[in-house]
């Protein structure tokens, strides 16, 4: 089917996104085409003003002019003579909606995201027009791009995976924001988990019996209810700690593990040894746990 699925508006400088179309697209293909696009999108300042990167099912289509680039996804038999006109259009209309400083000054992606139904107007009618509403459009920017043809790119390229992976070209700045994914949960893990939360609800439990007795009676039974909620939040934070990730692992699980057999054996008197081996067993064997698992490598998602 011929016609135009997607299209955005980058800054150029660094391909911040600045607003987009709203696809419901689903297939491999298209979403791997976006990939690409966005790729692309983070080295278009290597690139002339016109560009057309080819695949088997879409294509990929930029027009650059100042601070800005309109971008289109389009089926690879769409017309590259109107997929141009289609973008000329869509920068005039943002050119007449937002001022250069606005653009310069834009520090979070789809900053302009009500521009979208601008986009999706413009697209709709290109999708649904004839060939002699455009004649005019037509014949003009057929005549431009013989002057000016647009560079060819290929979808498979390896300069648009290195433009992704390495930063793109030098100057420009490409912030990709890291993924993490944990190894899968292991069975003696989950057990770690349900101890982790039985020993935290006991030490909660024995901690909150005690405030009551000590703010009533004994005063000098604060730092008991301490060393019960100390272990509680402890435990809490191993079970965050093995469950996702963060930095310091190491550092953060011994911190913890070592506040836990602080707190019991100052406790020592109010729980018998059993008790106090069977708390600080538990931290043990989630401080392993918390250690043993390990990042999965992910790519970054790259999506627009």
């Amino acid at each position: 089917m011929s016609m135009i699925f997607f299209a955005c508006v980058v800054r150029v400088r660094d391909g911040l996104p600045l607003s987009a179309s709203t696809d419901f697209h689903f297939n491999r293909d298209f979403l791997e085409c976006r990939k690409r696009l966005k790729a692309l999108s983070s080295i278009l300042a290597q690139y002339p003003s016109r560009g057309t990167a080819k695949g088997r099912d879409f294509s990929i289509h930029f027009l650059s002019s100042g601070d800005i680039a309109c971008m289109a996804i389009c089926s690879s038999n769409y017309s590259t003579i109107m997929a141009f006109c289609f973008l000329e259009e869509l920068q005039w209309e943002f050119a007449a909606s937002y001022d250069t400083t606005s653009i310069g000054l834009a520090s979070r992606p789809y900053a302009f995201l009500e521009f979208d139904n601008i986009i999706q107007k413009v697209k709709c009618r290109f999708n649904c027009t004839s060939g002699s509403q455009t004649k005019a459009n037509w014949e003009k920017m057929e005549e431009e791009l013989k002057f000016r043809p647009p560079v060819q790119l290929k979808l498979e390229d390896t300069e648009l995976m290195n433009g992704m992976t390495n930063g793109g070209p030098a100057g420009v700045h490409v912030e990709v924001v890291p993924t993490y994914r944990m190894e899968r949960v292991t069975p003696l893990g989950i057990l770690s988990l349900v101890l982790n939360i039985m020993c935290g609800a006991l030490n909660l439990i024995r901690g909150v019996h005690l405030a009551e007795y000590s703010f009533q009676e004994d005063h000098e039974g604060i730092g008991n209810v301490i060393a019960f909620f100390l272990p509680f939040l402890a435990c809490v934070f191993q079970c965050y700690l093995y469950l996702f990730y963060s930095s310091a692992r190491k550092v953060k699980t011994f911190v913890l593990f070592f506040s836990v057999c602080l707190c019991n054996i100052y406790l020592y008197g109010l729980r018998n040894l059993w008790q106090i081996a069977f708390h600080i067993g538990v931290a043990s064997l989630s401080s392993y746990q918390i250690l043993t698992r390990q990042l999965m490598e992910k790519q970054p998602d790259c999506a627009v």
